[in-house]
């Protein structure tokens, strides 16, 4: 089935939201248009394409540009209803013709990153081009040069205008990625708020760190908590602080495999509570504070009159407020149930986890570990 940029875009089973599209699977859109006009001297507007599932996007063309020399097409990436950085960037591919034996080449133009650390799945000093969305360009460019009966022997820019200052706001500096973004995608689809680019970049950060040769890894949940960590740990570079956010479990599953001697997670009171309860998601909308759980660490402590005030609190902070003024160090025993849910995920991996919990000003409380 086809489906074309625009409003009335179908929407993901579960959430109900508009989907969206990749960086990977409007450059391969980009890639086809401007390779057709190199080849024929018409542009497809709109420009389909067949994602890895089988699924035919089409996709309009917001500018285009032919010379004898090259050709070159921008599509307006839509993210859908997904809070995207690179929502509405434009991805501007130009190909030119190589000569006899070159194969296909790609080149990063403004705004496209380029690898300098070992550990992702592109080698240093090449563009920061994925796999998958390297694949699907070399397909297009295949099937459309033996359309036209000619060697593949093409050049690729991929560009994404302004992308230097929109890379500023992911993981690409601390992964070594240096100029721009990334183009990603496995899918080619963006799934409203899947989480799965985030933990990608988890992923892609201990593949690095490990690379690099770092034992000791932090994850923080937030800035508050990354700065304490930072003043912990001040030997550490910044390579090993991983932007851990809400996916412990995105963190703790991936070290299994791919271990290191030792795990800091690090963050603040209510998000490693969560932990403590044996969630992995500390994301607010899909785990909470249970306050029977902090009610009983208080009653098993022998504070009964502070267990039934934590038991009516509002707000994890204002149960660390109670305990404080009942001079019960609450924070303690959280920590050791985060670290035991964290080693217990881990399964035998052997890995040293120590915890450290922070209040709302970002004071470390308590640590474990």
């Amino acid at each position: 089935m086809s489906e074309t940029i625009g409003h009335e875009r179908r929407k993901d089973g579960a959430t109900g939201l508009r989907r969206g599209w990749t960086t990977g699977a409007c450059a391969t859109a980009a890639t086809k248009a401007a390779l057709s006009a190199l080849l024929t001297g018409r542009f497809p507007d709109p420009v389909s394409i067949t994602l890895p599932k089988g699924e035919t996007p089409a996709f309009a063309l917001c500018h285009q540009e032919r010379t004898d020399a090259y050709a070159l097409a921008g599509i307006i990436k839509d993210a859908g209803d997904d809070p995207d950085v690179t929502h509405l960037a434009e991805i501007v591919v130009e190909v030119r013709f190589l000569g006899p034996g070159s194969g296909i080449v790609f080149k990063a133009g403004a705004g496209v990153g380029m690898v300098t650390r070992e550990g992702l799945p592109i080698p240093p000093g090449e563009p920061a081009i994925n796999p998958v969305p390297r694949q699907m360009m070399r397909d297009v460019a295949t099937e459309l040069c033996a359309e036209h009966a000619r060697a593949a022997d093409v050049e690729i820019t991929v560009s994404i205008p302004g992308g230097d200052r929109l890379a500023e706001k992911t993981w690409n500096p601390r992964l070594g990625i240096v100029g721009g973004l990334s183009i990603l995608g496995t899918t080619g689809i963006v799934h409203p708020f899947s989480c799965a680019s985030w933990i990608h970049a988890i992923h892609r950060g201990v593949d690095v760190a490990r690379a690099a040769g770092l034992t000791h890894l932090v994850g923080p949940t937030g800035s508050s908590s990354e700065a304490a960590a930072r003043a912990l740990y001040p030997h550490l570079p910044e390579l090993a602080f991983l932007d851990m956010g809400d996916f412990a479990g995105g963190l703790i599953k991936y070290l299994r495999t791919h271990p290191v001697e030792r795990l800091t997670i690090a963050g603040g009171f209510a998000k490693l509570t969560k932990l403590a309860q044996g969630a992995m998601d500390l994301h607010s909308g899909r785990s909470q504070v249970d306050f029977a759980f902090l009610a009983h660490l208080a009653e098993a402590a022998g504070h009964a009159d502070l267990a039934r005030r934590i038991a009516g609190a509002n707000t994890a902070k204002e149960a660390l407020d109670l305990a404080g003024d009942d001079r019960f160090d609450l924070a303690a025993p959280i920590a050791e149930a985060a670290r035991r849910e964290a080693v217990k995920l881990l399964r035998g991996a052997a890995i040293a986890v120590d915890i450290v919990v922070t209040d709302r000003a970002g004071t470390v409380v308590a640590r474990a570990g």
